[in-house]
């Protein structure tokens, strides 16, 4: 018997090597490479799917059904997706274990079987009876909606051509192996071939697949780099233990817009879409306290009103705390910088807690101001007013920057009864007559002209 030809492969990016290396030339990461199977090597690698001959087509001459798109009956998912799933479309799912990743998977699988699409789901972390269960908590039932527990790549393949789904689940796919390979489950070639499969299987069956991956402790999708260029859609599940609501963010979409986010609660019938977020995350708040503000952040196209809330106390300690969360320790740093540099606030005596309401993290500039005025109201013990909301990107020189798509943050702090707003003076060029009817607004140029409008 012939030996199988080995060569050294990156467990980051999966770059090919003839020989062990300390650190791989492609990504500068250590340690990373590992001994398996070259499968460039083996004959016929492909040899069981159907063969096209391709040819150039002009743009025009493609069918419009071809750019059908299926609305899978959750407008939150839909929003994500950019108007419903493409046909022949690989969309990879990541997030923490216990998130939430394989209960949204089977309802968006019983909502396309009730909508007569053969759905099949690939539970290979679990029995079929396990995932029956599951099943049965969540009201979910379907004669559409086929269970296959199996791991081996091969006798998944066999299934899927004979049952020619229109819907395609693997849970996970750090699980499916190809026995050709001597490597385990979840190794760099394992799920490097499984995928490239996968996707040649999509494609040419024009089917709709997901891909629920594992992840890491840095939370980066388990395996190598190139499972998410091989990939249409990057979905990352988000949440904090200690709440109910789950985030869904899409990193890469090569179908629609790759900053939306959809965000769901998550209950004993599963999960439940969430139309009006601003509320969930206001809901809790305590008006006329110290410390606390309101911004219109976005996420996506949508506008969010979260709470910033922060706490100044004076340190019994030579090295004052610097603590957040929800928003980057390095930014508090710099805006609390500028509150003592430029407006003279002797915060090097004081302990400087901030939190974001709910959880949620926020990494836009236009949170700047309101995170300033917050740490300003709980020094001054003075509380914002609770119909005012803040906006604006700060420089370094204590200037308030100009932030984008102004209108449609205004608009979501109307809809939730907020009267004021100080903003940037050069965002007030080009607001709707609506807006300016709705809103009192005061413009600023400096964070100065804001701390007096709040406190005199």
């Amino acid at each position: 018997m012939t030996r199988q030809k080995t060569a050294w492969f990156c467990a980051e990016c999966g770059h090919k090597h003839v020989k062990w290396l300390g650190q791989c030339p492609s990504c500068s990461s250590w340690n990373t490479l590992q001994e398996e199977i070259d499968l460039s090597s083996l004959p016929k690698r492909f040899a069981s799917e159907p063969l096209t001959a391709a040819r150039p087509i002009r743009i025009t001459e493609i069918p419009p059904e071809s750019h059908i798109r299926l609305e899978t009956g959750f407008l939150e998912c839909d929003r994500l997706f950019g108007g419903g799933l493409a046909k022949g479309s690989l969309t990879l799912v990541g997030g923490d274990p216990g998130i939430g990743k394989s209960t949204l998977l089977l309802q968006l699988s019983h909502a396309l079987a009730n909508k007569g699409l053969t759905v099949l789901y690939v539970c290979g972390e679990e029995s079929v009876a396990q995932t029956s269960l599951r099943a049965k908590r969540l009201g979910i039932g379907s004669d559409q909606l086929f269970l296959l527990s199996e791991t081996q790549f091969s006798l998944i393949k066999a299934h899927i051509e004979q049952l020619n789904p229109d819907i395609l689940v693997i849970d996970s796919i750090q699980i499916l192996y190809k026995h050709e390979l001597s490597s385990a489950p979840g190794s760099v070639s394992q799920v490097r071939e499984t995928a490239t499969e996968l996707m040649h299987l999509t494609k040419n069956r024009q089917m709709t697949t997901f891909l629920i991956g594992h992840v890491t402790k840095s939370g980066d999708i388990a395996g190598p780099r190139v499972l998410e260029h091989l990939v249409d859609t990057v979905l990352y599940f988000e949440g904090d233990k200690q709440h109910l609501y789950r985030l869904v963010r899409v990193v890469k979409n090569r179908f629609g817009p790759t900053d939306e986010i959809a965000i769901f609660l998550m209950k004993a019938r599963g999960l439940v879409e969430v139309s009006n977020p601003s509320e969930l995350f206001l809901e809790e708040r305590r008006h006329k306290i110290a410390g606390s503000a309101i911004i219109p952040t976005l996420e996506g196209s949508r506008p969010i009103l979260v709470e910033v809330q922060a706490l100044v106390t004076e340190t019994a300690f030579s090295t004052p705390s610097r603590r957040s969360t929800g928003l980057d320790q390095n930014r508090l740093a710099l805006l609390l910088a500028v509150l003592e540099k430029r407006m003279g606030y002797h915060l090097h005596r004081c302990d400087v807690f901030l939190a974001v309401a709910g959880g949620l993290k926020i990494c836009e500039p236009a949170i700047d101001l309101g995170v300033l005025l917050a740490t300003a109201s709980s020094l001054k013990n003075s509380p914002i007013s609770p119909r005012t909301v803040l906006i604006g990107e700060v420089g370094l020189g204590g200037e308030v920057r100009s932030v984008p798509r102004m209108e449609n943050r205004l608009k979501g702090a109307i809809q939730m009864g907020f009267q004021e707003v100080i903003l940037p003076k050069r965002n007030i060029k080009g607001l709707s007559e609506e807006v300016r009817q709705k809103l009192v607004l005061k413009p600023v140029d400096e964070v100065g002209e804001a701390i007096g409008l709040l406190f005199g």
